[in-house]
């Protein structure tokens, strides 16, 4: 699903390059639940801006479902954001304006879905995740956790095969937060391919696979037992 062959992202800062991601290596296969870890300032932000296309390495390659992203222009880039990869941030990202079933249908409207079929994959969406009798609340009508569980819905609904989550459960309480890990492990259960980026040691142990990041570099990458 996930192939990166030596990729480097380097920044310049006056007379000085800072090495971000220093000559990454990592594959990820189809229906793996995958945590990437690190401290702040690890290279773990850009290596997941890079995983959602987000941005381009200096070098390196990048493939994923198949195709070769790691150089496509901006335009290309979004589309392949917007078909391949569901995000889930930290802080939500919903449009205050809008009710939960308008945000989620968000994505397939750029796709140039129908609005009756939009609307009828939007329900579903947030019906996996157990919020239809919310649909037609706003934003700021939504607990933090309902507020996730309406990001959630708005990932899934395009079917992407990776499910992209930065700190998903940073903005929630501790009870909330494990609601949304076990929706995570749900959908991995049901064979998405999930990868969690996160500083939480604990959290990153509910996943499969543990990935850590030091000054640009994999320094560790086990199987969870």
């Amino acid at each position: 699903m996930i192939q990166i062959s030596d990729m480097y992202k380097i920044y310049t800062m006056g007379d000085n390059k800072v090495a971000a991601l220093n000559g990454i290596n990592l594959n990820i296969k189809a229906h793996e639940f995958v945590s990437i870890v690190g401290p702040s300032g690890s290279g773990k932000s850009t290596l997941m801006n890079m995983l959602g296309c987000l941005d381009t390495p200096t070098s390196g390659t990048y493939i994923l479902d198949g195709k070769e992203v790691s150089q496509l222009d901006d335009d290309d880039l979004a589309e392949i954001r917007n078909k391949k990869i569901g995000f889930i941030f930290q802080k939500f990202n919903l449009i205050q304006k809008l009710s939960s079933i308008e945000n989620v249908e968000l994505p397939l409207i750029y796709q140039g879905i129908s609005p009756k079929e939009a609307r009828t994959r939007a329900i579903e969406s947030l019906r996996r995740v157990g919020l239809e009798e919310r649909m037609h609340h706003r934003p700021f009508e939504l607990s933090g956790g309902q507020q996730q569980r309406v990001a959630i819905a708005r990932a899934l609904v395009t079917n992407p095969p990776v499910i992209l989550a930065d700190e998903p459960t940073g903005a929630l309480d501790s009870k909330t937060g494990i609601e949304v890990m076990g929706i995570l492990k749900k959908l991995h259960s049901k064979g998405n391919t999930i990868v969690l980026i996160t500083h939480d040691n604990s959290l990153a142990q509910q996943a499969d696979r543990i990935i850590r990041i030091q000054d640009g570099e994999i320094v560790e990458d086990v199987e969870v037992v």
